[in-house]
Formats: structure tokens, C-alpha cells, sequence
């Protein structure tokens, strides 16, 4: 289990998990996986084509998504934590398998599991939910920028970047940034107007910001694009 977008002033935290029978892949995709590591040390070009050679490998594979105004309102480590539990659950609750989470033990969770520091570098199976976490959070942020497109989604993501941070400035925040970071993340970046201005919001437009609800991720079709044909309907199953 892994996750993106924890360290992100805008979006979703995604979170994945990646099932992996040794017994039941072959040589391609043993050599896939040995090209896996930390995706955030991969560029996006090499997590695209990793994707596909990860779905192939992976008996399960599950995804958890917690969006901005559940981690507003629970809190971005629960949030984060809570997210890696429904992914173990997804993927190795019925399984004897090893639990590998990377970095964080997982208190709620009733399933055995080890934390690994430094996971995504150590594990095969961390690294692949780390491309999946991560490229499908990407794709979802690429997508929802032409909704936004003062604050240029498509290149930062919804992270901490220079022209990220300048947008923010100049237009303040929109519905995809993360409001607890506002006593946080935006005094510490030097942007303590903007801290002031979320702060000061009257309640109808928190209102309003709650009625947006949870965005959706469907990977489903993704992940039938991705498989071999022979393999559509039980990888498509067990996703």
C-alpha cells in the first residue's frame, strides 16, 4: 500500500493497493517490476508506461480516494490513514499475503501488516501501488485543470510549486485547495493574506463548498484499456 498527494495544497489523496502472486506471473512481467521504484523519482512518461506492465502483474489491485472536504474535515493524517486501511482491506483481506505499507503503520487496521520505511524504494509490490496511487491521481488532476485553469493543475497537480504558489496570490484559492492547510501550509509559504482571506470566509460559502461532495475516480475503464485481452474480465474483476 501507498499513496499521492499528501504533501499537495490542492486535490485528492489517493491511495492504492497492489496484490502480487509471484507464482502466478510470468518472465515479462517479472522484468516490468524490476523497473519499479519511488514514483515520485520517475517521470510521468515512465509512470504511464510502468502503469500498464503493473496492472498486467498484479492479482488485485484496489484504490482509495479521500477528497478535499473529507480531509478538511477529518484531517489530513487520519485521512491518510484511513485511506491505506480500505486499500489493504480491498486487496488482502482474504489473502495470506505479506501487508507492506510504506512508511506508516495503520492502528485501525484489524489485518496484520508491516510498515516499511522507505517502501516504494524497498518493495516491489509498495512501488506498484505507488505508480498506481500516483498516476491515478495525475490524470484525475489533468483532467479537472481545464475547470481551473488559473491555477495551471496540468503541470503542478495541486503541489507546492513557484507558479503554483505565485496563482495563488493572484487569484486566491478555488474548490480543489485543501482549506486546513490555511493556518499551515499558506503561512509557511509566505502567503499569510490568503491564510487571513480562508480564514475570514462566511459559512454560506463553506456551505456551498461542502455540497460539491467527493469527486469520483472510476479506474475501471482505465484498467481495461491497460490488460491484455484474454486477462479484461478477471483483472477487471478483482480491481
Amino acid at each position: 500500500m501507498d499513496e499521492a498527494g499528501r504533501g499537495s495544497l490542492a486535490g485528492p489523496l489517493v491511495a492504492a493497493g497492489v496484490l502480487i502472486d509471484l507464482e502466478r506471473i510470468g518472465r515479462r512481467e517479472r522484468r516490468a517490476l524490476a523497473h519499479l521504484d519511488d514514483s515520485k523519482q520517475k517521470s510521468l512518461e515512465e509512470r504511464e508506461a510502468l502503469y500498464p506492465h503493473v496492472i498486467r502483474a498484479a492479482a488485485c489491485v484496489s484504490v482509495a480516494v479521500r477528497s478535499v472536504r473529507a480531509i478538511d474535515t477529518r484531517g489530513l493524517h487520519v485521512s491518510n490513514l484511513g485511506a491505506l486501511g480500505d486499500c489493504m482491506r480491498g486487496v488482502a483481506a482474504e489473502v495470506d499475503a505479506a501487508r507492506l505499507v510504506d512508511g506508516f503503520p495503520l492502528p485501525d487496521c484489524e489485518l496484520e501488516h508491516q510498515p516499511v520505511v522507505d517502501g516504494d524504494a524497498r518493495s516491489a509490490a509498495i512501488a506498484a501501488a505507488s505508480v498506481i496511487a500516483k498516476v491515478t491521481r495525475d490524470r484525475y488532476m489533468h483532467r479537472v485543470a481545464a475547470l481551473y485553469p488559473d491555477w495551471k493543475f496540468e503541470g503542478n497537480v495541486g503541489y507546492s510549486t513557484p507558479e503554483h504558489r505565485d496563482a495563488i496570490l493572484e487569484h486566491g484559492i478555488c474548490p480543489l485547495h485543501r482549506r486546513s492547510f490555511a493556518s499551515v501550509a499558506y503561512s509557511q509559504l509566505g502567503l499569510d493574506e490568503i491564510a487571513a482571506e480562508i480564514a475570514a470566509e462566511d459559512q454560506a460559502e463553506a456551505d456551498s463548498l461542502s455540497e460539491r461532495g467527493a469527486d469520483v475516480i472510476d479506474i475501471r475503464e482505465a484498467i481495461r484499456a491497460e490488460a491484455d485481452p484474454d486477462d479484461v474480465e478477471s483483472i477487471a474483476r478483482d480491481a
